[in-house]
């Protein structure tokens, strides 16, 4: 039993900052939980705050049901991987994954057999008679991890193990360790994992469920789809996604049934009307994703917005195309063999664009908050109908 449950938490400094406000979490057992947010928004310092590498100023922390405050670091049940690999130089990778099992006092035998589980799992059995100088850094990594997997906690805390690899080895780490996640799961030893990363596109990848903060207080806990297709503010719909979100402040038309913004106007489809009401006249933050914003009329509530070109970017199997929209820069997502007549044209062209008016979102304007009525969160492995 691995279960989290952060109530009311908060970590206040000696100089009066306060750094995390009053964070309520449930992470369930064997879940993987990704903590995503721009730096500064203390996503760090909660996770160091779960491993007791910092004192909690307010609030408790549960750890497998009991009560954690207070508990040192190395009785809570938990590993954990840095960002820093920080493995001994002298020792080879085989007594690197050892040292910690050592000290505990772990028979020798059950040491070995721990250890070449690890490196079997990790795909490293190869590697186990060289020193840390010989490793690649995607080597290097896997050690790290291989060190904490020995130790068979109910808690493995990840942060941003990644970000000192390149691309490509970015993209292979983050499939080794998801596939390695459900693998424990399903030898029958499941881990509860915590996983802090500021890149997006690794949280929406890697996590079951993703909790998005920002100056230290939780936006938006959810599964990635729901987080890209229901965000709860316009904070969390910039964040995910990318490119990000097209937001800008439209007003609202007279009679409340379509957005108004340089001399333009965007009818809306009934449902989002609904949003509105008691609006008509007012600001709010329009929403739309770049794929919903396209250079031919390829849904039947398409919307035509004429816009003039800006610049495209080519990114192979897609095409980011920059258009200015009644005075506003969109970004539209386009597959190369739907560019249609955009082929021929170059910047300050003009071109007719189509909004898919079912997938605008609406903000309000002054606290950021989803227009869309609330849902109701579905836990992990359950479909929503």
């Amino acid at each position: 039993m691995a279960a989290l449950s952060l109530s009311k938490i908060e970590k206040i400094y000696p100089n009066g900052f306060k750094a995390v406000h009053g964070v309520d979490l449930e992470v369930r057992d064997g879940e993987f939980m990704v903590f995503v947010g721009p730096s500064g928004c203390a996503k760090s310092t909660l996770l160091r705050m779960v491993a007791g590498l910092e004192s909690i100023s307010g609030g408790e922390l549960h750890i497998g049901g009991r009560v954690v405050n207070q508990m040192p670091a190395k009785e809570r049940g938990i590993a954990m991987v840095f960002q820093n690999y920080a493995l001994y130089p002298h020792m080879t990778v085989f007594d690197n994954l050892a040292f910690g099992l050592k000290l505990a006092g772990t028979p020798k035998a059950e040491i070995s057999t721990r250890v070449r589980e690890a490196a079997k799992l990790l795909e490293m059995e190869h590697l186990l008679d060289r020193f840390p100088k010989q490793l690649s850094g995607g080597q290097a990594q896997r050690v790290a991890v291989g060190r904490a997997i020995v130790k068979r906690p109910g808690v493995f805390l990840f942060d941003e193990p990644l970000s000192n690899l390149d691309a490509k080895l970015r993209a292979s780490m983050r499939v080794r360790l998801t596939d390695l996640h459900r693998t424990l799961r399903e030898s029958g030893r499941p881990s509860t994992v915590i996983y802090v990363t500021h890149d997006q596109v690794e949280a929406m990848t890697m996590g079951e469920r993703i909790c998005v903060l920002k100056d230290g207080t939780i936006q938006q806990v959810d599964t990635p789809a729901a987080l890209y297709d229901r965000p709860a503010n316009a904070f969390v719909a910039g964040f995910i996604g990318s490119p990000e979100m097209n937001l800008h402040p439209v007003q609202v038309a007279a009679d409340g049934a379509a957005l108004q913004w340089g001399g333009l106007t965007l009818p809306l489809p009934d449902a989002l009307s609904a949003q509105l009401v008691g609006r008509a006249g007012r600001t709010v933050t329009l929403g739309l994703r770049p794929e919903h914003l396209t250079a031919l009329a390829t849904h039947a509530d398409a919307v035509p917005l004429p816009g003039t070109l800006r610049f495209t970017e080519n990114m192979g199997s897609e095409v980011f195309v920059h258009v200015d929209i009644g005075g506003l820069p969109f970004t539209a997502r386009v597959a190369p063999d739907a560019l249609g007549e955009l082929a021929g044209k170059t910047r300050g062209d003009g071109h007719v664009f189509h909004a898919q008016a079912s997938a605008l979102h609406l903000f309000d304007a002054d606290n950021g908050l989803s227009l869309r009525p609330a849902t109701v969160e579905v836990p992990v492995g359950v479909t929503r109908h």
